[in-house]
């Protein structure tokens, strides 16, 4: 194997491993280990892939790890980079659906994983930081953001946001600057594109067809994809509410992509074979997406108008991991437990700066000890 798909391999299987807390963990997460350690792009970059990401459908992180592989290796280390996040958590999803099969529940995993939610908190702090210094270009900008932060604490949905964004940062800096007569010429384009559960409740081909819908159409977070699974398997009496929960569950307390969630329900309505299309279908339109965007955002960062969309679109989306950590630290710094959990990993984020990977791990051990010394 070439040494850069073989780097590009072994960076995602590790984040795939340990990509704990959701998309804006996993950015975090790999700003650090592309970024910081490796050096593979610029951080301005990196903000333009986060940007772009955020303009098609399927799982932020995983696409943004699909753009990184593609940056580094190419067309194959893409779908190398894809493959090596997804692996880890889609083995670990079946395993725990064989078990929920067989055995009618899920193993008690939270006290295993206390420590990890407050030491995300701290990862994502410190990437907001550092993409926030490379975002917020002028005064513009962050009124650009505050707006975005306020109105995702508000409620409105991150993909308006971050579109209402782009399109207000793009006229007003065209107004700004007078180029509107060169719209004509260079048009800016986007591209949207516990119970016993039975086996053989559908076929492959028909779940293949359910989740490649799904992973074509999804936008925002694993509330979201709730609401689209809901409709396409508990409207339709394949699954139970209850089941979808269960499911769900599962695709949040395993490290990588929620959509790992795919993994579990297709192992439910179809054995082995209904958890690797499942698998497969809701993933595909992401690499899909990914190969035929990436080889334009060269040309979208070279074109003024695009340029200021993306500008608007990179701060807004990190007023969005803002808005996402303010909401977590809400919901996870409830107990002094996970308040001391979060203290130590800052202290490792910010002054010790060690990777991000030892910080979940320590984070993890030291909530599992807090929290069994004090039951």
């Amino acid at each position: 194997m070439d040494s850069k798909l073989k780097e590009v391999a072994q960076v995602f299987f590790k984040l795939g491993c340990f990509a704990f807390g959701g998309p804006a963990a996993h950015i975090a997460m790999m700003e650090d280990e592309i970024i910081q350690k490796r050096k593979w792009m610029t951080r301005a970059s990196f903000l333009d892939l986060i940007g772009a990401t955020n303009l098609i459908p399927g799982p932020n992180s995983t696409e943004m790890t699909m753009h990184c592989g593609y940056e580094r290796a190419g067309k194959a280390g893409l779908f190398i980079a894809g493959i090596a996040f997804i692996l880890p958590a889609t083995i670990i999803t079946a395993i725990l659906a064989y078990f929920y099969v067989e055995y009618g529940n899920l193993p008690e995993v939270e006290p295993y994983i206390y420590g990890i939610k407050p030491a995300v908190l701290a990862i994502i702090a410190g990437a907001i930081i550092k993409l926030g210094k490379k975002a917020l270009k002028s005064f513009e900008l962050i009124i650009i953001g505050i707006l975005v932060l306020v109105a995702s604490l508000l409620g409105v949905n991150e993909i308006v946001a971050l579109l209402t964004a782009g399109f207000v940062g793009l006229i007003y800096f065209y107004s700004k600057s007078k180029i509107f007569s060169q719209l004509n010429s260079t048009s800016p384009f986007l591209f949207f594109f516990g119970i016993n559960t039975a086996i053989a409740k559908v076929s492959t081909l028909k779940l293949f067809f359910i989740f490649l819908k799904v992973g074509s159409i999804l936008y925002g977070s694993g509330y979201v994809l709730f609401a689209y699974l809901d409709a396409e398997l508990v409207a339709r009496g394949l699954l139970s509410r209850i089941e979808l929960i269960d499911a769900i569950a599962i695709g949040q307390f395993t490290p990588g992509p929620v959509l790992s969630t795919s993994t579990f329900i297709g192992f439910q309505l179809s054995g082995f074979a209904g958890a690797l299309v499942a698998t497969i279908g809701i993933f595909l339109p992401s690499f899909l997406f990914v190969l035929i965007l990436n080889p334009f955002i060269p040309r979208m960062q070279k074109s003024k108008p695009i340029r200021y969309f993306l500008d608007s679109v990179n701060v807004a989306a990190v007023a969005v991991m803002l808005a996402v950590l303010i909401v977590m630290s809400k919901d996870t710094l409830v107990e002094w437990q996970s308040i001391v959990v979060f203290l130590i990993a800052a202290i490792l984020t910010f002054r010790i700066k060690i990777s991000t990977i030892w910080t979940i791990l320590i984070g993890a051990i030291c909530g599992f000890i807090l929290l069994t010394l004090t039951k």
